[in-house]
């Protein structure tokens, strides 16, 4: 099984309310199917400014690992080799080097630590 599962909550084009629920029931899922993180597509917004949805998506990622649901969350923007919880997921889960995201700063994705 690969080590990361991917979640698309941008399509569709849901309410953040619904993709909210979603990720949370994703999230569940995930877990119990034994992945290490899962990648989050929540979109940067369409204006390239910054989306309603990515905004609440990345505010909920941060009280979840905050509060110990999740162990932590990466943005985007740090999925790279040199932000520490990248570099500790790497080391652990050798093929996340090879994911197509990794150092790009791509904003429209989080990474989840489970």
């Amino acid at each position: 099984m690969p080590a990361m599962k991917t979640i698309n909550l941008e399509e569709g084009r849901p309410s953040v309310a619904s993709a909210s629920s979603r990720l949370l029931d994703q999230l569940r899922l995930v877990q119990q199917q034994g992945y290490a993180a899962v990648k989050v597509i929540h979109g940067y917004g369409s204006h390239g400014v910054g989306g309603e949805l990515r905004i609440a998506i990345q505010g909920m990622l941060a009280r979840m690992a905050q509060s110990g649901d999740i162990q932590a969350f990466v943005a985007g923007e740090d999925w790279r080799i040199s932000d520490e919880t990248t570099w500790r997921l790497v080391q652990r889960y050798r093929e996340l080097k090879q994911d197509r995201d990794l150092g790009k700063g791509n904003r429209g994705i989080s990474i989840v630590v489970l």
